[in-house]
């Protein structure tokens, strides 16, 4: 069985058949589950979590009504017993099924293995910071309900992305790909101004393809970002890059 949480939450059975979920209360307890798989998730959270807003009376039976319908919606799904898969453990529920399982555990791995290597083997990095970035299908759990945990997931899984898809032209910045980059980075700089990376990153792909004044332009653009939003300077690497260029230093080649 195969549980997708990065874009809408869909499950998926070993013939290939994909199973959406209608209810909005199962799609949290299958999402918060999801997010940490093989580690128990208590039953207060779960009921914080699906009924923070609209307290219901006798709240820990409503839980354990809707963790019997996922019982028995995973059991269609998988062919295995639902007890098996969602075991009642220490005060609380454990999604019992291997982190690779779900896609925002198998991006999370590939991303790390990528990140890694990146200095090493960028070729290998590359096709690794791929094949993470393909699993993503829209916004994580973009389809579950806004709770508190499960915001807070999504929100790590985005900044996991983002930041892999830095480790990614990182990589094809090593591998001689700096014309290819420059139209992707200049849309994640004006999405994510803040993200210094980006803009260093945008700076080197500029200047190694014969741009140097627009590499110096994007500095000047963080700074004054930097300065007018946050009352801050550029990072120390980022000062350094712009000098190099200015002195156009071999070592940026």
């Amino acid at each position: 069985m195969r549980i997708d949480i990065l874009g809408t939450l869909s499950l998926t059975g070993v013939n290939g058949k994909k199973f959406n979920i209608g209810s909005r209360k199962l799609r949290t307890v299958v999402a918060l589950l999801a997010l940490s798989p093989c580690t128990p998730v208590p039953i207060d959270e779960l009921v914080e979590e699906l009924w923070a807003e609209r307290p219901v009376r006798n709240a820990p039976n409503a839980l354990q009504a809707n963790v019997a319908r996922l019982r028995k919606l995973l059991e269609t799904v998988s062919g295995r017993p639902g007890s098996e898969l969602v075991r009642t453990s220490s005060g609380g529920y454990v999604l019992d099924v291997p982190p690779e399982d779900v896609d925002a555990h198998e991006f999370v791995a590939l991303a790390d293995r990528g990140a890694k290597i990146l200095q090493e083997r960028p070729p290998e990095a590359v096709d690794l910071l791929h094949r993470a970035l393909r699993l993503w299908r829209g916004p994580a759990l973009v389809d579950v309900p806004d709770g508190m945990r499960c915001r807070a997931g999504a929100g790590y899984l985005e900044e996991r992305r983002l930041a892999a898809r830095e480790d990614l032209v990182a990589a094809r910045l090593s591998t001689g790909e700096e014309r290819a980059v420059v139209s992707e980075l200049r849309q994640l700089v004006a999405e994510h101004p803040e993200r210094e990376r980006l803009s260093e990153q945008l700076m080197l792909a500029l200047y190694r393809t014969g741009r140097q004044t627009e590499a110096l332009d994007a500095f000047h653009s963080l700074r004054n970002w930097l300065d007018e939003e946050l009352g801050l300077q550029p990072n120390r690497e980022v000062r350094g890059l712009y000098q190099a260029i200015l002195s156009q230093d071999n070592v940026l080649g």
